[in-house]
């Protein structure tokens, strides 16, 4: 029994990569009915595909009308549609936006691009580290020397899913009390640049300059950033207001009067270094002891491995374990109706004909179309 504010919501996933499923992920873990539609012949997902789970799979073959039809009923029995393909395939397979509105005019249409819908770039390939290159996001992250790609957070799933998932509930609000549908033109290369607001504002007031690694928050300042330990492993700090990095300067010792100049920007590098050899005189966890836990703005730096078993994510129950697969838990968290991970990866077209049962196909029809071999 599916659980969380979103039970009840009717969602249709059309099959993709990377941004889309994660998008899939996050609203059937609040509880939402995603439908996705997978080709007959796709690739079994594993349990290790996490961004997969909590579905329910229908197979169809898209180039078959009699699948463009049931997609088409479905549209009819859904409140949101949503597909990460290029502009321009929904609509070859006349299962397009204007044909989706007309058949059920309440409907939300998610669309989950990089480059987005329009623009001279819209329909050419690329990747998370092509789209926050354009906003400047991807300039900004680094060292002095170069830029360094920051996974694929601030495009794929920072910039594209979650602003998509944003815009679907945003986009269903306004359909239930207006009875009007619309399209979610979610671009990623929109989203990133969304994501930088706070730097461009930076930028404005004059407090950010185009330098790597020499502003407050890039690993420019000493007092926010990550240094090495005695034993190889990593701390981060983040003490930038004055109690705190008072207090960092106790607890680490630091009683060099050059540590007064705490926002002289001349200074930091000199700084920086003068921290690095004391945090390198102790392990990581030496410096947990100390540390962990005080006003310091102090975390150890974790691996994926040894994350699920800090001690802060055990108590919240950050991670959990599907089909022996640990795996980040829903998130964000509601105290009447809280969310969970309804089921792990489904197997291609285990659902078909419990979705369409369900989703009201009348038994006639369902037995024709298994008679077709259209399902």
């Amino acid at each position: 029994m599916a659980q969380g504010p979103l039970t009840g919501v009717r969602v249709v996933e059309f099959a993709g990569l990377g941004p889309a499923p994660f998008c899939g992920m996050l609203l059937s873990d609040l509880g939402a009915d995603v439908v996705r539609i997978d080709r007959k012949d796709a690739r079994a997902a594993a349990a290790h595909h996490v961004t997969q789970r909590g579905r329910r799979s229908v197979a169809l073959d898209l180039k078959n009308p009699d699948s463009v039809s049931v997609c088409l009923d479905l549209f009819a029995r859904a409140e949101i549609v949503f597909e990460g393909f290029r502009p321009g395939v929904m609509e070859r397979l006349g299962l397009g936006p204007d044909v989706a509105l007309k058949r059920n005019p309440k409907l939300v249409y998610g669309r989950m691009t990089g480059w987005g819908q329009t623009g001279p770039l819209a329909n050419a390939a690329g990747h998370d580290i092509n789209y926050i290159a354009i906003t400047g996001a991807l300039h900004a992250i680094g060292t002095k020397e170069r830029p360094v790609p920051p996974l694929n957070l601030i495009g794929d799933f920072g910039g594209g899913a979650l602003y998509l998932a944003f815009g679907l509930l945003a986009a269903l609000t306004h359909a239930r009390a207006t009875g009007k549908g619309q399209v979610v033109d979610a671009a990623m290369v929109d989203g990133a640049a969304s994501l930088m607001s706070y730097f461009y504002g930076f930028r404005a007031e004059g407090v950010h300059t185009a330098e790597r690694a020499a502003n407050r928050l890039d690993g420019g300042a000493p007092f926010y950033d990550v240094y090495k330990c005695a034993d190889g492993a990593w701390i981060a700090l983040g003490s930038i207001e004055p109690q705190f990095y008072a207090l960092l300067r106790e607890k680490a010792g630091l009683n060099d009067p050059a540590f007064d100049a705490q926002l002289d920007r001349t200074r930091w590098p000199e700084l920086k270094e003068k921290l690095a050899r004391v945090i390198a005189s102790k392990t990581r966890a030496e410096w947990c002891t100390i540390m962990e836990g005080s006003d310091v703005c102090f975390a150890p730096v974790l691996e994926l491995g040894e994350a699920p078993s800090h001690p802060h994510n055990v108590a919240r129950g950050v991670f959990a374990t599907v089909e022996g697969v640990v795996q980040p838990a829903p998130a964000p968290r509601f105290d009447l109706t809280p969310g969970a991970i309804q089921s792990g990866p489904p197997k291609i077209g285990a659902h078909t004909l419990d979705v369409l049962r369900d989703w009201g196909f009348a038994a006639d029809r369902v037995e024709d179309l298994k008679s077709k071999g259209v399902v």
